[in-house]
């Protein structure tokens, strides 16, 4: 997996979350600095779970749709004979 990066938008917009995060929940006040610090951290250490977690999601809804469509094709036969 490559290194999870976020382009510059999402990158301020996570990281005003953050320090919005630190100051209402935990009352206290963090630089723009140390948020994307926090969230580099984040993205290297926890974002691989989330990830994952992604991918499975996705493998699964992928697999439930390739055996509807195979029941389907199945409905589409023939009669022969």
């Amino acid at each position: 997996m490559n290194e999870i990066k976020f382009t510059k938008d999402e990158t301020d917009r996570i990281v005003s979350k953050i320090k919005s995060y630190f100051n209402d929940e935990l009352d206290q006040e963090i630089g723009g600095f140390e948020a994307e610090f926090l969230l580099d951290f984040l993205a290297k250490e926890v974002g691989p779970y989330f990830y994952n977690r992604g991918l499975v999601d996705a493998q699964k809804i992928y697999t439930e749709k390739n055996i509807e469509a195979a029941y389907l094709l199945d409905e589409l036969e023939k009669p022969i004979g």
